[in-house]
């Protein structure tokens, strides 16, 4: 009887090991950037990210195309944001600053989630003093709306019992590559250094 739970237990192994190299020599290798990745999407990373239109600082419509011309860090959160969004926004400014240092540039973008009290100004300054290559976008509900979506972010403002109300907002950071599109996304709970290292590895493997 122990003899053959050991047979079973080493045919076990062997089909597991089988199962193993057969996806890498199979499915592993189809994804240029396994080696890159840190996190992981349900359904894979074409589930995120898609075409948007919004308006820059000078209030002109630009699509996902114009903005997306370099690898580019994307982050919805809103101006008024008391805490989060400075936090997030202000790390995204030293990944590039990083990445600059070491030669590779990237792109990043601001969408706010606010579109009532962000207008194209309100956006175009608040990302010109987190950074000189930050894209601040904003536009009508409809439109934040339909880029949020595309991106599977969520946003809904609270109650405004004055011009002071807060918005609840996903803090997710997306890197994407004009020809790739989305490729991944970044916790807030990550640091500059390992992120920078990350995207590198994404920008090296494009």
């Amino acid at each position: 009887m122990t003899r053959l739970l050991a047979i079973f237990a080493a045919i076990s192994v062997v089909l597991a090991l089988a199962g193993i190299w057969v996806f890498t020599l199979f499915g592993g290798s189809d994804d240029q950037f396994a080696e890159c990745r840190i996190g992981q999407v349900a359904g894979g990373t074409s589930q995120i990210g898609g075409p948007f239109t919004l308006l820059d600082e000078t209030g002109a419509e630009v699509s996902d195309t114009d903005v997306i011309t370099e690898p580019s860090l994307i982050y919805f959160g809103y101006t008024f944001c008391p805490d989060v969004c400075p936090l997030d926004t202000s790390r995204n400014a030293e990944v590039t600053d990083i990445l600059q240092e070491r030669g590779t540039s990237i792109t990043p973008v601001f969408i706010t989630v606010d579109p009532e009290r962000d207008t194209p100004q309100v956006v175009g300054e608040f990302a010109d003093n987190l950074h000189e290559k930050m894209i601040g976008l904003t536009g009508s509900p409809a439109q934040v709306k339909a880029a949020s979506q595309a991106y599977r972010t969520y946003y809904k403002a609270q109650p405004a019992e004055d011009e002071y109300y807060l918005v609840d907002h996903s803090t997710f950071s997306y890197l994407v590559l004009p020809e790739q599109g989305f490729v991944e996304f970044f916790r807030r709970e990550i640091q500059a250094d390992q992120m920078a290292d990350t995207i590198q590895c994404f920008v090296d493997n494009s």
